[in-house]
This record gives structure tokens, sequence and C-alpha cells, in this order.
């Protein structure tokens, strides 16, 4: 209720008064605190919950694991959908918006940046947020200390404790964080990319509507074969809202941890999930990449048979589990699925520069996409082993 009310007030604020810049400045501080808590909150918890883990769990992660994975794919074929239905086609002559970016050339070289990114020196993955670093290290160094003194593992768990206390009193200022970004959002971004790019914004937020409202409570339902909308409906407004602000997924992961404490989720299995999800569980992503190649190739006038879109799906998700160890996230991955239509590389960045100028929806749209699921998926995995347990869900 009060990040709702914030949202009113920085909306209002944003539209009446939009020179007191100042405002903006509280939704700055917010996303820099979560995102300069969230690489030692991840590298904390993991380290200390493999170091003090009991055994068992790997069901858990084998299900979480193809859930992510799973319900990316789902969200290409989606997005294929969604497009052959309403193609879109753009002008694409003269815009200049992702000059200065490069793109990944190969598949090869996403998976050489993500080796690169894992291997990284541990250090600098804290420094540099380097999510898929870190959880790596974590991992290694919460197995080293398994044979450590109980009064190691002890600190170690004091250590997670005080560093989750200080992510929930970051988490606590949510309220004006979210009216400053509000404010900073209403004050600057205009209406003209509801009219240049308008049918393209709305074909991208109809995709991730249909993922988010009709595709992931489907996999949840199935799975636990129990109504998934109440788990659906709060982690979106709990995790998709503040996600959709931040637009930053390293930010909204400890948001996501606390809400999966709320839930009465293993620590042991959430600690590990959550920043594995922010990297391997890309929704949005993969609807982005394949609506951005679709659009490329309808305006170039290169023909898409529906093998070749079903092979897009396949791209697009492993490109989208990709995007974390790509700088510039998942626009910058639209030129290697252009690539299966033989489009050239100017044209496909012509495309990316046309998701910079409607990024303040589309990136939006898509970190809550991403973000919320991450719960939702790693909520699920935990609740069917509470099936077959014969535990009452809390939803």
């Amino acid at each position: 209720m009060r990040i709702c009310i914030g949202l009113v007030i920085g909306a209002v604020l944003g539209l009446t008064l939009p020179g007191m810049t100042w405002i903006g400045v509280l939704g700055r501080l917010f996303v820099g605190a979560l995102k300069a808590i969230a690489p030692l909150l991840v590298f904390v918890l993991v380290s200390s919950s493999l170091a003090n883990a009991r055994g068992g769990g790997m069901a858990k992660f084998r299900t979480v694991i193809f859930l992510y994975l799973f319900s990316t794919l789902c969200a290409a074929i989606v997005a294929v959908l969604v497009n052959f239905i309403h193609p879109v086609t753009i002008t694409l002559a003269g815009l200049d918006a992702a000059e200065g970016y490069t793109a990944p050339g190969s598949m090869s070289e996403i998976v050489l940046n993500l080796l690169m990114n894992v291997i990284a020196n541990p250090v600098d993955a804290l420094v540099n947020a380097n999510y898929i670093g870190i959880l790596f290290w974590a991992v290694v160094f919460g197995i080293a200390l398994k044979a450590a003194r109980p009064g190691i593992k002890e600190d170690m768990e004091d250590l997670a404790e005080g560093t989750s206390k200080v992510v929930r009193w970051v988490i606590s200022c949510a309220p004006f964080g979210i009216l400053g970004l509000v404010f900073d959002a209403v004050s600057t971004s205009g209406l003209e990319i509801f009219t240049t790019y308008g049918e393209l914004v709305l074909v991208l937020v109809i995709t991730m509507l249909i993922v988010a409202l009709v595709v992931n409570p489907l996999i949840v339902g199935v799975t636990l074969r129990h109504n998934p909308y109440p788990l659906i409906f709060k982690c979106i407004r709990q995790s998709g809202v503040t996600a959709f602000f931040t637009r930053s997924s390293a930010a909204n992961i400890p948001v996501n941890m606390e809400l999966c404490k709320e839930l009465g989720l293993d620590e042991d299995m959430y600690s590990v999930a959550i920043p594995l999800g922010s990297t391997i569980n890309m929704d949005g992503a993969a609807a982005v990449i394949t609506t951005f190649a679709l659009t490329a190739a309808n305006s170039a006038g290169a023909e898409v048979t529906l093998p070749m879109a079903i092979l897009l799906s396949v791209v697009s998700t492993f490109s989208a589990c990709g995007t974390s160890g790509v700088a510039g996230g998942s626009l910058l991955l639209v030129p290697l699925a252009c690539s299966l239509f033989g489009i050239t590389n100017d044209i496909a960045m012509q495309i990316v520069g046309v998701g910079f100028i409607v990024s303040v929806i589309q990136d939006s749209m898509e970190t809550a996409l991403n973000s919320s699921g991450d719960v939702i998926f790693t909520a699920t995995a935990e609740f069917s082993e509470w099936k077959k347990e014969g535990k009452e869900l809390p939803i």
C-alpha cells in the first residue's frame, strides 16, 4: 500500500512539477543502494547456505532449472505466434540510436563471454556485479567451507543474517524510491514513443502479458495441480512492480529473496535459485529478441517460414540465457537472431536502435516479467515437493 501511494504521488508530481528534478534523486539512491548490497548478499547467502547445508534438495534444483528454461522457450514461442498474427513493419532508415554498441557475432561468442564471466576474479565479480561469477565462487567457497569448524559456520550464518537485515532496511525505503523513479519516468518520457512505434510497443506488451497471465500460470497450475493465480499475483505485486520501475534484475534480487522468505521457502534453495534465475530465467528477454528479429525480417522483406520461426524460438531461448554475459542486455542479442534470416548487421542494429528508443517500456516490462518469474518458479519447485510430502501450500 505504501508503494502504491508513492507511485501515485510520484506520477502526480511528475505531471504537475516536472522541474523539481531533485525528487528523482530518491529513485536513483534507492536503485543504487539495492545494486550495491545485492552482490554481497548473493555471495554471503549462497556460501553460508552451502557451508551449512544438510544435504538433499537436488530434485528441487532440477525442477527449478527446468521451469526456468521451459518458460523462456514458451515466451519465445508466444512471441512468434503474436507476431505471426499481427506482423509489424517499421521504417528503418536514418536510425542511429545503437551507434557505438557492438553486438556479439555468434552463439559461441555468447558462450565464451559467459564462461569468462564464470571464472572472473571473485573480487572483480563482486565489484562489477557479475552475478554468474559471484554465484560460481560462492558455490566453490560454500562447498570448501563445509569442512570448516562449527564456529566459522556460525559466524557465516551471523554475517548472512546481518547482510539480510541491511537489505530489509533498504527495502523499507521502497515507497520513497518508487516515488522518485515514477517522477523521473513521467517528467522525462513524452508520448512520442506511443505514436511513432506504438504498434511495436503494443505487440511487446501483449506478448509479455500473455506470458505473465496465461503461460506462466498454466505452467505453475500443471506442475502443482493447484490454482496458480494467488502465487502469480503475489509475485507480480511484490516483485514485478519494483522490477518494473527499477528496470534492474540485479536490484530486484534482494526484493525477491525477501519474498521467498515471506513465502516460507527453504533458504538453502532460494539463496541459490534466485541469483541463478537472474541469469537463465529470461522470459522477457526471449520475447524481446524474437519480436525484434521478426520485426526486422518483416521490415526488410525477408520471408519467415514456420520451421525458421521454431528455430528462432530455440535460438532466442539460448541467447536470452546468455543476456547477462553480454554488455547491453537482450537488445544486443537481436542481430544474432536476425542472422537466421540473412539480415545484415546494419539493418539489425537499426532495429536495436528502435529498442533503445522504446526501452522505457520494453525494458521495464521485460525486467518485471523476468524477475517476478524467478520467485514464481522457485516457489513452484519448492511447493511441488511440499505436495508430495502432503504439506499445505501457503497460497
